[in-house]
Formats: structure tokens, C-alpha cells, sequence
């Protein structure tokens, strides 16, 4: 057991909207008891004002200051934090650090929710952003290097509609999952997430 945890790759948690790195308490404690070894951060504001390429800088950091550059990691966003992980592979070279990248119920086409709030980061949620437009537009070839899974539910009331949360590249995983915040907790996504990062 020892020597497969020790060829596992580090896990990044990195969490959405009005979240902390507290959000992933059970996913954590799930891991970990099957022996990888988890990371997370808190995301400063979290509450959307401001811009996701500004929050990817902080992902970026985390990792600059926590593993070294042959240090392969995995990574994980949930919800908005699904996007600012785009941000920091597709536009920060993270793609060159990380080998698996898990989505679970992002935004990736946008959100009708995002019209809701006159904040930057909120904003760049939104359908057919320029933001969104940006790493939509290269995903296939900036991602094309990546173990690709995305995690989403038919019952999403945040991520509206929500097939937006599908990426059209890698693994994606219909998962009737009947509340959004519970994509990180629940035991089939739990399954289905260390399935992902064995593979």
C-alpha cells in the first residue's frame, strides 16, 4: 500500500464560488484514507468580484511554492474553481506540471447565473464571455495533453443549463447528483474521482 501511494501524484483541490479549501473536507478525508496526498487553498475574494484569471495566479503560486517543477500533480476545480484551473493550464503553462485534470460541475460554456451580479469575476461566468470564449477556443489542443475527466450533473440549478458544464473533450460522467454543492461529497462522484486519478 505504501508503494502505491508513494507513485501517486499530489492532488490540487481547488474550490468554487462563496467556497473555501473547507468545502472539500470529505473528498479530502476520502483520499487521503486511500493514500494520496492532498492539497487545497483558499481562494481570496471568493466571492466573485474578482477576475478568474486573477484567482489563476494564486493556483499558480500554490504550486510554484509547494512542489518542485519535475513534481507532477494532479488537479481538481469545482465550480468556478473549475474555470480558474482552466485559466492557470491553458494560459500559465500549468498543463506542463499537471498530468490529470478533473472538472466537476463548471461553468465551461457559461452560466445564466452569471448575469446575476455586476462583478468581474461573475461576469467572465457568463455565456459566450470573452473570458470563456478565450479558453474555449483553443481547450482541444491546450488541454489535448491531459487525463481529461468532467463531472456533472442533470439537476444542476448553479451551472444553468447544466450540460454547460461539459467540456466536449476527455472523460465526461453524467452523475444525477440532485444539488450542485453536493458534487463534492457525494459518494458516487467521490467513486468516480479516484477512479479518475488511477487511470
Amino acid at each position: 500500500m505504501l508503494t502505491m501511494a508513494l507513485s501517486r501524484n499530489p492532488v490540487l483541490l481547488v474550490h468554487g464560488i462563496y467556497d473555501t479549501m473547507a468545502k472539500f473536507r470529505a473528498m479530502a478525508v476520502y483520499l487521503q484514507q486511500r493514500g494520496w496526498e492532498v492539497h487545497r487553498l483558499n481562494l481570496r475574494p471568493n466571492n466573485g468580484t474578482a477576475p478568474l484569471d486573477q484567482l489563476a495566479h494564486q493556483v499558480a503560486d500554490y504550486v510554484q511554492a509547494n512542489f518542485s517543477h519535475q513534481q507532477k500533480i494532479d488537479l481538481l476545480g469545482f465550480s468556478m474553481g473549475g474555470l480558474v484551473t482552466r485559466y492557470y493550464l491553458q494560459r500559465l503553462q500549468g498543463h506542463q506540471q499537471v498530468q490529470r485534470y478533473i472538472s466537476i460541475s463548471a461553468p465551461n460554456q457559461g452560466t445564466w447565473l452569471g448575469f446575476g451580479l455586476p462583478r468581474a469575476g461573475v461576469w467572465q461566468m457568463r455565456p459566450g464571455s470573452r473570458f470563456l470564449q478565450d479558453l474555449n477556443q483553443d481547450s482541444q489542443h491546450s488541454l489535448a495533453n491531459l487525463d481529461v475527466t468532467v463531472l456533472w450533473t442533470p439537476y444542476d440549478l448553479m451551472i444553468l443549463p447544466p450540460e454547460s458544464s461539459r467540456l466536449g473533450l476527455g472523460q465526461e460522467i453524467q452523475i444525477p447528483v440532485p444539488i450542485h454543492s453536493w458534487m463534492v461529497s457525494d459518494s458516487r462522484v467521490l467513486q468516480h474521482v479516484e477512479q479518475a486519478l488511477v487511470r
